[in-house]
């Protein structure tokens, strides 16, 4: 599990700027970083590199840069994947670095209409799932900006042969309640034959994530909050998508004890069997789940255990490009990275594709509607043999 965010920042100066510049200077600007930056990979521009964007952020922190539109651009496109933090030898905190480079940006030139709508809905989750439950059924008379939203159905309430097995609760997120709809009851039918009795408590909100990606620190902070109190102290918590799982461990820290679901299940394995699966899948890695979650062994191990599947790991073309907001804010890069991914997945050969990470999955289905994609939870949730009890 990720550091607490309390225990990465403790150190720092109070003052912004100061704090910037302080987490630059960890930076020896050896330039390893540059050939695991997807923006490095695109542009091949300093620019837009972590070293490039580290030495903007120091110089627009200590006056010796002017911010202006172009300046900004650059750090706008980075995709906050931090493939470059988990490649740097000299421990660069480039995730804290960012957000509070990003947090200056918001209060000097504010946020985007579109970004801010975003945002308010994120933080309602039941509002912007009714209104994804609108926009399936006025999805062929709208502009496509997300796959169509699948019909969420209530989840199931737990097995009788779950009723004694270990306490754990599911965090589900604000768009993931309903596109992630599917895992999530592919979880607790796992979970139950893996002997783990999942609650879903029902004042738990968005992560934060995509707020403190963008700027706003003051509502990731009350979105944390809210879901500090929503959830049992002491309680395991089961996060589905890898990029939401930081936030809810900063969140919880102290609290409960965070856990990628992969990671839980993957724990417990000799608990699980499945039946085989004759066809050939593909495994995309998140960034989240490479850099930050790291629960790619897992998935793996998992996976591994359905007899006679054909599992082709896709090669690391880079960022998918999905980053949050950014497939919506900066939608010709993003299908431009996105490319790259389509590609290795067309010549892996395989049938189905598997991405951990919702947005990953959105953005991928928005390049190829043909695509049969999904959670890995769900594939191994339909190739479960599971035990009947009388």
């Amino acid at each position: 599990m990720p550091p607490a965010a309390s225990a990465r920042r403790g150190a720092l100066p109070a003052d912004p700027a100061a704090a910037i510049v302080a987490l630059a200077d960890a930076c020896v600007q050896c330039g390893l970083c540059l050939p695991h930056c997807p923006t490095y990979r695109l542009d091949r521009s300093e620019t837009e590199s972590p070293r490039g964007r580290i030495a903007l952020a120091r110089g627009l922190s200590d006056g010796t840069l002017v911010a202006d539109a172009r300046l900004d651009a650059h750090l706008d496109h980075c995709l906050a994947c931090r493939r470059c933090e988990a490649a740097c030898p000299a421990g660069v905190q480039y995730g804290a670095l960012l957000e509070r480079t990003r947090a200056v940006q918001r209060e000097r030139r504010g946020a985007r209409l579109r970004q801010r709508a975003i945002e308010w809905l994120a933080a309602r989750p039941r509002l912007f799932d009714r209104l994804l439950g609108g926009y399936r059924a006025l999805y062929p008379l709208l502009p496509h900006r997300l796959p169509k939203p699948p019909t969420r159905q209530p989840l199931p309430a737990p097995t009788a042969a779950a009723s004694d097995g270990e306490p754990a609760a599911l965090f589900i997120g604000c768009i993931a309640r309903r596109y992630d709809n599917d895992a999530h009851a592919a979880l607790l039918r796992l979970c139950a034959a893996a002997g783990v009795r999942i609650e879903i408590p029902q004042d738990q909100t968005c992560c934060g994530t995509l707020h403190a990606h963008a700027g706003d620190t003051a509502t990731a902070a009350r979105l944390a909050q809210r879901n500090r109190a929503a959830f049992a102290a002491e309680v395991p918590v089961l996060t589905t998508a890898t990029g939401c799982h930081e936030a809810i461990a900063h969140a919880l820290d102290g609290h409960a004890p965070t856990f990628d679901a992969s990671a839980c299940l993957f724990a417990r394995v000799d608990r699980l069997r499945f039946k085989p699966a004759r066809m050939r899948v593909a495994l995309h890695l998140p960034c989240t789940q490479r850099a930050v979650v790291r629960s790619d062994r897992a998935v793996r191990g998992l996976l591994a255990r359905i007899p006679e599947l054909d599992l082709v790991e896709l090669p690391d073309t880079g960022c998918c490009g999905a980053a949050g907001t950014h497939m919506l804010n900066e939608p010709e890069r993003a299908a431009r990275l996105r490319q790259s991914v389509l590609a290795a997945f067309i010549a892996s050969g395989a049938s189905v594709l598997l991405s951990a990470n919702v947005g990953c999955r959105l953005h991928l289905a928005l390049g190829d509607a043909k695509i049969d994609i999904r959670h890995p939870l769900t594939f191994l949730a339909r190739h479960l043999i599971e035990t009947r009890t009388p």
